[in-house]
């Protein structure tokens, strides 16, 4: 790529270094011919400098982003002046500094040009190809970061011979092979990053010879095996060890063997990130003695046993697997920040002394075996944030000193033995926006200082023995989103401050002994769309026509109660999926509406004088038909007769014409078709990256033995080129192109998909996004070009199976990677959002959508559009129409266990938020990431099931009535309490109610 240089310069070189040249009679001509010869080298060496950088900016006919590198001119004698460089007082360029600009280019392959170079950063620059094995040649180098581009091949050895190289980067990469073992020659290092790549094999423990290394970054390859080296602590083999590591992260490979005790003399060490290997045997003790350590993750993993006790500088600690009791020498900890301990086999009490931790805010003990009773000291640890010790053993009663925790956002008792009432002083925590107190003994009324906590959201006191009546005071709480008060002993009348509570989404005050009529004041809640459920108490009077407001209201439950008068105050409610107003005193006529035609009788039940035998005479609007006379019906029904004769003559007629036509078009095509392969039209060829082949040689791969599927937009062939590369192509279905059309043109003024694939692709770099190579097409034809993937493809994994169902620990994991690392892209028909009908633009709610639709393939094994589907209806519409009930799980993930039922359940009712017909009420992506981190690790904290209907009798005490006390629904308009298997576990009720939108944006995650 660059030239050598010339004779001529290699002459005054050769002149200038040779001492019989200066024998000349003039020391002063001499003098004078050296300064010329040497400034005549210099300028000759940048000018080439120069044209080596411009001549790499061009070397490839993708379009630059010319603002980027407007000052770049051949003309000018050096680069120095040139953006993203700098040079030295002489002139030579010892830094290359381009970040963030789409340049798809290949790394510059002649960097021995380069003799002075010091930093060369060329990151977030969509780089292809591999890392020439040249840079190897540069030695002044200090600095490499070609991180986050699409790099392949693997690390060349030969930066081994860069013994002045200090910071390695070249993380978020497609780079494969090993760690090459000629790094450890580096002795310099102090930063290595490789994280997030395709590499494999072990760890080369010759990297303990790096005794300047600080930074080593191998997590996010899945493919590292092995040991963790021990030379790393200290060296048995070589007499070295890396004394002055502060950063080492091996999580999400695939390690294996134990934590090895050596690490325990790493004593810079702050951040050692372990999670999600395969390691085996317990913390080492010496582990404990690292005094800087502040951090240290190591879920996920098979390392079990007790908690060192002498972690004493930690600030963050996380682990599974434990067993024991939590060691009381964690008080002596004092930088600790964050305690989660959640999901172990922890026993005994909680330490007194954790409380005198200073800095901790975060204190997680979830689904452990704890007992004991909460400490009193807990009040000393004001700097709490988030406390959750819920699903344990815990007894005895709430502590006064509970209200000295005034930053206080998150408090979960649930699931525990505790009694007592709860104190007033909780009213102090005025931080508070959850409480949960679900599933305990607690006694008493509410506390009217609950009042005071102006941001709660969420108030779950459901399933104790509180009594009393509601407070009124709680119709202060304007930012409530859930009151949940189920399942208890309240009395008295239904508060109608309840009516101020302006932001109230559901409202459960079900199986209490409530009294007095529905409070009108419930119909200004505009906001309460999830639930309304008084079943189970003894309210009287008829239902107010304020309530015929609520018209986002999904599920209404009135059942077994004492209400009377007609049900016309409902028929407003078209949003309406679940109605039971069963076992009442309601009489009169059904509202004429989609909703009540479709109720199962055993949802109005229990009404002696209300009609609803299902009859059409039942319903208001076909109420005095019987009047209308025989000769009007039988005037009607040849009125019919002739309009239906007209009609099929004419429908007839129009096929008849269609099919014609069809057949006219049909062979169009097949001329077309036949000579799309031939020269009627000429190819036009756009690469997006560097190609070694032709058009003739992909258009010979387009048969149908080398087909390897087909989609709703095209069919993708397996393509062998010459030069023995693998390419898959897509050949899209035909459509009518506009003369001149090309990769980026219009089609038609609509932009399909193939204009839609080559824009976004074109554009995209990402790992988990399959190269897009280039495009070309003539005017029959428009073929796509991408990397050939020999797995297959996402959906090829949902839908094409060999007989073995998709793991479902395999599906929460790329619902959550996909979650995580989901960007704005639009998608093929089926996934797009449908307020894109009207915008014609893609939005991050639209993303959000595309994404719910992904998780429901992943739940029900259905592709969006799919011919198994009932009426050709949508994957989201079918899915709400069977009201998301277990039987829309694909039957193959139906014999997992109970607890990962639960799980599906809840990432069903999390897909069911994202594709919310309304772009404004889906969650955002990293909410839903955060949504369905908390199905794995924290899925039993709100220990209840059946959150919306629960506590319902049944028609005889226990038939109609399951385990937790829920109302059955129709068979007609499906039970929405189907969603949920009986347990005491989270349920797709809790996920979608607890952890919509509304709130999770503001509540956070652990």
């Amino acid at each position: 790529m660059f030239s050598m240089p010339s004779s001529r310069q290699s002459f005054f070189f050769s002149s200038f270094y040779n001492p019989y040249f200066c024998s000349c009679s003039s020391s002063l001509f001499c003098i004078f011919f050296f300064l010329t010869t040497f400034l005549y080298s210099s300028v000759f060496s940048t000018n080439h400098e120069a044209s080596a950088l411009f001549s790499w900016l061009h070397t490839s006919s993708s379009s630059i982003p010319t603002s980027s590198f407007s000052n770049w001119n051949i003309l000018d004698t050096n680069p120095c002046n040139w953006t993203s460089i700098t040079c030295s007082p002489q002139g030579f360029v010892t830094e290359i500094n381009i970040q963030s600009v789409p340049l798809q280019l290949p790394v510059p392959s002649n960097l021995s040009s380069f003799r002075f170079l010091h930093k060369l950063v060329i990151s977030d620059d969509n780089l292809t190809g591999a890392i020439p094995a040249e840079i190897g040649d540069c030695p002044s180098l200090t600095a490499i970061d070609l991180s986050s581009n699409s790099l392949v091949g693997s690390i060349p050895a030969s930066i081994g011979k860069l013994r002045n190289l200090e910071s390695l980067i070249l993380n978020s990469n497609q780079l494969t092979g090993r760690i090459p073992i000629e790094l450890s020659n580096c002795l310099g290092l102090k930063n290595l990053l490789v994280f997030d790549n395709q590499l494999a094999g072990t760890i080369p423990p010759e990297l303990g010879k790096l005794s300047k290394l600080e930074v080593l970054r191998a997590g996010g390859n899945k493919d590292i095996i092995g040991n963790i080296p021990h030379e790393l602590g200290d060296c048995r083999k070589f007499d070295c060890n890396c004394p002055e590591l502060v950063n080492l992260f091996l999580y999400e490979n695939s390690l294996s063997g134990y934590i090895p005790s050596e690490l325990g003399k790493l004593q810079k060490l702050e951040q050692l990130l372990l999670w999600q290997n395969s390691l085996v045997g317990s913390i080492p003790e010496e582990i404990g003695g690292l005094l800087e350590l502040e951090e240290f993750m190591i879920s996920n993993n098979n390392v079990s046993g007790s908690i060192p006790s002498n972690l004493s500088n930690a600030t963050n600690l996380l682990q599974t697997n434990l067993e024991g009791s939590i060691p009381s020498t964690l008080a002596s900890c004092s930088n600790l920040q964050a305690i989660d301990l959640s999901h172990n086999a922890l026993t005994g009490s909680i330490p007194t002394g954790l409380f005198q931790l200073k800095n901790l805010t975060k204190l997680l003990l979830i689904s452990n075996d704890i007992s004991g009773s909460i400490p009193p000291e807990i009040g000393n640890c004001s700097s709490l944030v988030r406390l959750r010790l819920g699903s344990n053993r815990i007894a005895g009663s709430i502590p006064k000193s509970i209200g000295n925790l005034r930053s206080l956002n998150f408090l979960d008792f649930s699931g525990n033995r505790l009694s007592g009432p709860v104190p007033d002083e909780i009213g102090s925590c005025t931080e508070l926006q959850m409480i949960d107190l679900s599933s305990n003994t607690l006694d008493g009324p509410l506390p009217n200082t609950l009042s005071s906590v102006s941001e709660l959201q969420v108030l779950d006191a459901s399933s104790n023995r509180f009594s009393g009546q509601v407070p009124a005071s709680l119709g202060r709480l304007v930012s409530l989103n859930k009151l949940i008060l189920n399942r208890n002993s309240f009395s008295g009348t239904i508060p109608p401050s309840i009516g101020l509570c302006s932001s109230l989404q559901m409202l459960d005050l079900s199986s209490n002994q409530l009294t007095g009529s529905i409070p009108m004041e419930l119909g200004r809640i505009e906001a309460l769309e999830i639930a309304l459920n008084l079943s189970c108490n003894s309210l009287s009077g008829p239902i107010p026509v304020q309530i015929s407001a609520l018209s986002k209201l999904s599920i209404l439950d009135l059942s077994h109660n004492k209400l009377e008068g007609d049900l016309n105050p409902l028929s407003g409610l078209d949003n309406l999926v679940s109605l039971n107003v069963s076992y009442n005193n309601f009489t009169g006529y059904l509202p004429d509406n989609k909703l009540f035609r479709q109720l199962s009788p055993t949802d109005l039940t229990g009404n002696q004088d209300l009609c609803s035998s299902g009859q059409d005479s039942c319903f208001l609007s076909d109420v005095g038909m019987t009047r209308v006379t025989r000769n009007d019906d039988n005037m009607r029904k040849s009125r019919r007769l002739k309009l239906a004769i007209a009609s099929l003559i004419v429908l007839t007629v129009v096929m008849v014409v269609m099919g014609i036509t069809a057949v006219i078009r049909a062979r169009r095509t097949i001329r077309d078709d036949e000579s799309e392969l031939g020269d009627s039209w000429p190819w036009q060829f756009t690469p997006f990256q560097k190609l070694n082949f032709s058009v003739d040689q992909i258009l010979r791969c387009l048969v149908d033995s080398n087909i390897i599927g087909k989609g709703c937009s095209g069919i993708v062939y397996r393509a062998d080129m010459d030069n023995g590369e693998v390419i898959a192509v897509k050949k899209l279905w035909p459509i009518t192109i506009a003369a001149g059309s090309g990769c980026k043109g219009e089609i038609s003024g609509v932009r399909d998909s193939f204009s839609a694939e080559v824009k976004t692709l074109g554009s995209i770099r990402h790992k988990n996004i399959v190269r897009f190579l280039g495009c070309c097409w003539n005017r029959n034809t428009r073929l796509l070009m991408y990397d050939y993937m020999p797995n297959g493809s996402l959906g090829s994994l949902l839908h094409e199976r060999t007989g073995n169902s998709l793991e479902w620990e395999l599906s929460l994991l790329m619902t959550v990677i996909l979650a995580r690392s989901s960007n704005t892209v639009a998608g093929s028909y089926g996934y797009i959002a449908p307020e894109y009908g009207y915008m014609m633009k893609i939005t991050e709610k639209s993303d959000v959508y595309s994404y719910g639709v992904v998780v429901l393939e992943v739940l029900t094994g259905k592709q969006p559009i799919d011919p198994t589907i009932p009426d050709g209806l949508h994957v989201v519409d079918w899915v709400r129409q069977k009201r998301g009930g277990i039987e829309v799980l694909d039957s193959c993930l139906l014999s997992r266990p109970e607890s990962e039922i639960e799980e599906m359940l809840q990432a069903l009712g999390i897909a069911l938020l994202c594709v919310n017909s309304s772009p404004d009420e889906r969650p955002t992506m990293k909410d839903v990431a955060a949504m369905l981190k908390e199905i794995k690790h924290e899925r039993e904290e709100y220990a209840k099931v059946d959150v919306l209907l629960k506590g319902s009798p049944a028609n005889n005490a226990n038939e109609n009535k399951n385990s937790n006390g829920l109302p059955a629904t129709s068979s007609s308009a499906p039970a929405v309490h189907s969603l949920y298997p009986k347990s005491n576990h989270t349920s797709f009720s809790a996920s979608s109610l607890l952890y919509s939108s509304a709130s999770s944006a503001k509540l956070g995650f652990k």
